[in-house]
């Protein structure tokens, strides 16, 4: 029975988790709009391990949604993980942020596009089938009127994630299902993550790096 502690940091959701097989024993997350992850993730991994009432060196594996998402919270993340394996000299294991999204939803036909906020009308999304098995890779893309058009032609699409709002407002078509208000959470990562424990499918922890997507690019302050 795999022990892991799960962390989601890709979004303004500050997300812990600690997993027994497939089940999530603890949840602890904060949803802030200014970013909680610096103040918070230690915090929470704390709480979460001392209400387990379980020793943090009976832990089997640590894992990380790995993105894509905000360069600062995964990079926060990323290292907090990495820190503990080495810390506790326990695996990495890391979790398709847009897969781990894709979980929350429940259906039993249509297709499910999990989608996150990038800035202006672009978004990073992937597209799964109900039984979340991979139809297109991630993309970082430019929404516009034709966007899924031939997904949504065909049946019944869940959009979800902090894309949706963006998304919505322009393209309607009766196959469209929105689900607003959701963020990439921890609360879906205990399942895959025991999935790739039982494959000892781990990372190289000196040498992993979130999956950013797209370079960072620093904006410059503008002079008076």
């Amino acid at each position: 029975m795999a022990l892991i502690l799960n962390i989601e940091t890709s979004s303004t959701n500050c997300s812990v988790s600690l997993s027994k097989d497939e089940e999530i024993l603890v949840l602890k997350e904060d949803n802030n709009a200014g970013y909680s992850h610096a103040e918070k993730l230690h915090l929470f991994i704390m709480e979460a391990i001392e209400i387990s009432g379980i020793s943090k060196s009976n832990l089997d594996a640590i894992a990380i949604s790995k993105g894509p998402g905000s360069f600062t919270g995964l990079r926060i993340g990323v290292s907090t993980a990495k820190g503990i394996c080495f810390a506790l000299d326990k695996p990495l294991i890391s979790i398709s942020t847009l897969e781990a999204l894709a979980h929350q939803i429940k259906t039993n036909k249509g297709l499910i596009i999990p989608m996150l906020d990038a800035r202006r009308m672009e978004v990073y999304s992937a597209i799964f089938d109900w039984e979340y098995n991979p139809n297109r890779e991630i993309q970082a893309q430019i929404l516009d009127e034709t966007s899924f058009k031939s997904e949504l032609e065909n049946g019944k699409v869940y959009f979800i994630g902090n894309g949706v709002e963006k998304t919505k407002t322009i393209i309607s078509h009766y196959n469209a299902v929105f689900t607003e208000g959701k963020l990439p959470s921890a609360s879906t990562m205990g399942k895959l993550a025991n999935m790739k424990y039982k494959k000892s499918d781990f990372e190289d922890v000196a040498y992993f790096e979130p999956y950013y997507l797209k370079d960072f690019v620093a904006l410059k302050t503008k002079k008076n």
